[in-house]
């Protein structure tokens, strides 16, 4: 099966993060369906579109938007499947919500998006454990990569634009690449901030 416009997508693992494994077993984390902070936004591409031109390929991993795989109650309080469900195993997703691939063991950033790693804050004056509005670039998409702004890179970003995703256990602002809004020169001295409880997400 293949839809002319949309990836077909199934999640890589289950549709919600909200189990947390420690030395007594499994334990539950949160039991808010609506939440999305513990929808999985890890999925496998199963079929590509078939009239969009695409570097994404079958069986790469997706970063996909927190709607794909939520379940939510409408105003009569039914529960409901979003409109990507097909079944459990198949959604329909469309390319804009698809921020973040994994080809040949390689995490790829699409266009029109970027990662930024944020930093640890040095001000002693606050009690904000990161610098805001300013991070290293994880993963940058081609349009900054032809502009010498590639990995690694200080970058600075416009406000409200940073939206949270953990990646193989880092936490990462997802930014659209036209909000960033400059490069600093990197001082060598930048520590990573990254919380404990990323690293044992998924």
């Amino acid at each position: 099966m293949r839809s002319v416009f949309s990836f077909i997508v199934e999640p890589k693992d289950k549709r919600y993060t909200n189990t947390k494994e420690t030395e007594h077993g499994s334990i539950i984390i949160n039991t808010e369906l609506q939440n999305y902070q513990s929808v999985s936004r890890h999925g496998i591409v199963k079929a590509i579109p078939l009239a969009t031109d695409t570097e994404i390929s079958v069986g790469d991993e997706v970063i996909v938007h927190h709607n794909v795989f939520r379940r939510f109650h409408d105003i009569k309080g039914i529960e409901k499947n979003s409109r990507a469900y097909y079944d459990e195993d198949t959604y329909f997703v469309d390319d804009n919500q698809i921020f973040l691939y994994k080809h040949e063991n390689k995490w790829i950033a699409p266009k029109g998006y970027c990662f930024i790693k944020p930093i640890k804050s040095k001000n002693i004056f606050t009690t904000d454990h990161e610098r805001p509005l300013v991070g290293v670039l994880k993963y940058a998409d081609k349009s900054l990569i032809k502009n010498n702004i590639v990995a690694g890179s200080l970058v600075g970003f416009l406000p409200g634009s940073e939206y949270e995703f953990v990646v193989e256990g880092q936490r990462l602002y997802r930014v659209p690449t036209n909000l960033i809004s400059i490069k600093y020169e990197c001082k060598g001295d930048e520590e990573e901030y990254n919380p404990s409880w990323a690293q044992s997400s998924t």
